[in-house]
């Protein structure tokens, strides 16, 4: 029996992954009152029932109620009723704007600003993402991105380390990405934009990759890189953070930065207890 809660800040969302759940086969229930969470547990784990994946949906609409989840959740494990809670997170100003362009009104904010309403929700939930199994992080992150993250927990069970990764090139002639937590300056390599043959191509094709990689520089580099990122990223998994954007940066963000970062995102891609994501930001400039 699998028994998911799902949880965290409205607009970061929750409803998005409980029709993923829900597409995987769990049975899913959305904003119960919270006196009926442990009833509804009960009757999940129920050995007759033939429901072997329950996912739950919690959040801050259940209003002064939501404090009691804590006691709740302290019953089922005297029960002996395991239970995991994924908590969906996403930046203030994500979730600001998200709330902006859909035109809706924040559950906590229907008569006050929104940015209030946000800072209030964070701090009654705190207590459910100290507790959170899976922390996602949705900020960056498309619907089918975060699909590919919940199945790597939910259908590969896979571990997870509560942090995913964004590998974003970009030209510094357009500015450094401001979401940016590491920044890499790769301009001083080799620049395949002064080769004819390679000029209007991009670090996407297999020969600027050839050219760029074809320089001792380059491995040394990416190989500090590698050993640097192998690193931090257990760290910073202990302090908490849970996304984590890795910029990678030439004049132009077409060739060099673009090269690094695919060979990054390979590398990363082979830690299946990280989530990670490839993005180029002016490779189309």
């Amino acid at each position: 029996m699998r028994f998911v809660i799902v949880t965290g800040m409205s607009g970061a969302g929750k409803s998005t992954a409980l029709k993923i759940l829900e597409d995987e086969g769990y049975f899913c229930a959305d904003n119960l009152p919270i006196p009926l969470v442990e009833k509804f547990a009960d009757l999940a784990f129920t050995p007759e029932r033939e429901y072997n994946k329950v996912a739950l949906g919690v959040d801050i609409r259940s209003g002064r109620e939501i404090v009691g989840l804590q006691s709740v959740l302290e019953g089922l494990t005297s029960k002996g009723l395991k239970y995991e809670i994924l908590y969906l997170d996403a930046r203030d100003e994500v979730l600001v704007k998200r709330y902006k362009e859909t035109r809706r009104s924040h559950p906590l904010a229907r008569s006050g600003r929104l940015e209030e309403g946000i800072r209030t929700e964070r701090e009654s939930l705190a207590f459910l993402k100290k507790q959170a199994d899976y922390i996602l992080d949705t900020s960056n992150l498309l619907t089918r991105e975060l699909r590919e993250a919940m199945a790597k927990i939910f259908v590969n069970l896979q571990e997870y380390k509560n942090i995913f990764i964004t590998v974003l090139s970009f030209g510094f002639k357009y500015g450094i990405p401001g979401d940016s937590d590491l920044v890499f300056d790769v301009r001083f390599l080799p620049n395949p934009y002064y080769v004819p043959e390679l000029k209007h191509k991009t670090g996407e094709d297999q020969e600027v990759q050839d050219y760029v990689m074809g320089f001792e520089l380059s491995h040394r580099f990416l190989e500090k890189l590698e050993d640097m990122v192998e690193f931090l990223l257990p760290n910073y998994v202990s302090e908490g953070k849970n996304q984590l954007v890795i910029s990678i940066g030439c004049t132009g963000g077409k060739h060099r930065s673009v090269t690094l970062a695919e060979k990054l995102f390979g590398y990363l891609s082979g830690h299946a207890e990280y989530g990670v994501k490839l993005e180029h930001r002016d490779i189309r400039k």
